[in-house]
């Protein structure tokens, strides 16, 4: 108890007046025993991570439970002992407007959960607003048991500080079109009307500056980074009238338009000195090449695995088709064991996957929460064995600790095949190049952004450009229609999102 206060006490010495504001009036919330809802608003680098872990020590260092959640699991493993909101609460992965969580009166999560006295849940506008509709029926009910008065409470009195940026990416819906996103957001749930917003608008980068000049330097870049975020830039028609709306012009100076996007042109910029420092847990850490789709990180990353010295390891899945409606001969005719092999879906690790000692690979499913071993976790490979890999975790809480990553039967929660496809693989996949959804709620030293097409939905050209924490670590490959390069890009940004909150 006694370090966890003086965690505190040095966490709150170094908050600004934002910051003690929320952390007075969240105390406060805490101590009437009526909960409410909150919202902490802010833009990357403006201390929300740091408000947590200063919320967090002080409820524990007097004995108090509090419950930090994240939408996504690398998000959770920032947070001391965090977790997937999913997993914490038992929210269906498959969830609609009347879901309850899987807990049960007598379980020991609801007990935990009876004398919990604050929730924090990061990256809350990527996640659907069904789980946090979810959660407050369960809380509602199983709270009623402490006090009658509470099933009519928000979250059944429980005090719940939620967190995020409106500008990056919203929740994914599958085949979903721009008004089944917005409509999914928290801020069109039924809850958002009794949440109190704050706003964290002082960056605590600009600290960070040795000089005049690099402060202004660094304040420009991030002034950029709203802007682009907010859809404030605006298409440059007059060196190009035949832009669209959502296109914008991006400075030269993240942009090399004179040379070809080929993948050395992009690994030497994004990682100089590659082959030296390929096996260096921290330097891979700080650099990643991000890219808004699938399709084209398994080629990326397959070609840079080749240029790495030492043996490569093939491991082989074992495919099998389930929930069919014929009978086992019409199986195996329609789908025999070689197209199983072949089909590659997001979510599931490939059938052929390539590692060699030394490769990054990220984490595809929640292993083990408590050790950081979760969906997204970056990881380097330490040992290809038989049956397994040891793989050292390079980012989070956990950096340093190494883990064996084994088989395990993998299915995709949702797909359009007419059977469910299990695949019994290490759920592990290349990770040099990323998505930009996956890089959300990272912090990265640079940043190579690779648009062979445009980025095509809501926040996910301002998530690339504001992992970086300076212009200097920033370099952007734009392809234009005939694949030559080019500084045009689309920034799509949903307006109406930001309707139902203040301004900044």
């Amino acid at each position: 108890m006694a370090e966890m206060e003086e965690q505190c006490k040095a966490l709150l010495s170094n908050c600004n007046e934002e910051q003690l504001d929320v952390y007075t009036q969240i105390l406060d919330s805490i101590q009437s025993g009526i909960g409410g809802l909150y919202f902490v608003y802010d833009s990357g680098g403006c201390g929300k991570t740091y408000l947590w872990r200063t919320l967090i020590w002080k409820l524990r260092s007097r004995g108090d439970i509090v419950l930090p959640v994240a939408s996504s699991g690398i998000a959770a493993t920032l947070l001391p002992g965090g977790r997937t909101a999913h997993s914490r609460f038992k929210i269906p992965i498959v969830f609609d407007e009347l879901s309850l969580c899987g807990i049960s009166h007598n379980s020991d999560i609801a007990a935990l959960i009876r004398a919990t006295k604050l929730i924090i849940w990061d990256e809350a506008p990527m996640q659907h607003r069904y789980a946090f509709e979810c959660l407050d029926r369960t809380l509602r009910d199983l709270m009623k048991s402490v006090d009658a008065t509470c099933s009519g409470l928000p979250f059944g009195g429980i005090t719940v500080l939620l967190g995020g940026n409106f500008r990056q990416i919203l929740p994914v819906i599958t085949y979903g079109e721009r008004g089944d996103i917005v409509v999914a957001s928290i801020s069109h749930s039924r809850l958002w009307s009794t949440c109190h917003i704050f706003l964290l608008k002082r960056n605590m980068r600009l600290n960070k500056g040795n000089s005049i000049t690099e402060i202004q330097k660094l304040s420009n870049f991030a002034q950029w980074v709203l802007d682009i975020g907010d859809g404030k830039v605006s298409p440059p028609l007059e060196e190009n009238p035949h832009c669209g709306e959502d296109d914008i012009l991006i400075p030269l100076q993240f942009c090399d338009i004179k040379s070809e996007n080929s993948v050395d042109n992009m690994i030497h910029a994004t990682y100089p000195d590659f082959i030296n420092k390929c096996k260096d847990p921290k330097y891979l850490s700080e650099w990643a090449i991000l890219t808004p789709t699938n399709q084209t990180i398994g080629h990326l990353n397959s070609l840079i695995v080749e240029k790495l010295p030492g043996e490569s390891f093939s491991y082989l899945s074992i495919d099998t088709a389930e929930e069919f409606g014929g009978t086992t001969d019409d199986l195996n005719n329609a789908f025999p064991i070689e197209y199983l092999n072949s089909i590659n879906i997001f979510g599931l690790p490939p059938h052929d996957l390539k590692l060699k000692v030394g490769v990054v690979v990220m984490l595809m499913r929640n292993i083990n929460q408590t050790l950081g071993l979760c969906n997204g976790t970056r990881m380097i490979v330490t040992k290809c064995l038989k049956f397994c890999v040891e793989c050292e975790v390079i980012c989070g809480a956990f950096v340093g600790t190494r883990n064996f990553i084994p088989r395990m039967e993998l299915a995709p929660s949702e797909t359009r095949m007419p059977f469910k496809l299990v695949r019994k693989q290490m759920p592990l996949q290349i990770c040099y190049v990323m998505t930009i959804n996956k890089a959300q709620g990272q912090s990265l030293e640079t940043v190579g952004l690779y648009l062979p097409k445009s980025c095509f939905t809501h926040g996910q050209f301002y998530v690339a450009i504001s992992r970086v924490t300076s212009p200097g670590g920033l370099k952007i490959f734009v392809d234009d229609e005939a694949g030559q390069p080019t500084n045009i890009t689309q920034n799509v940004i949903y307006k109406e999102i930001f309707y139902s909150l203040p301004k900044p």
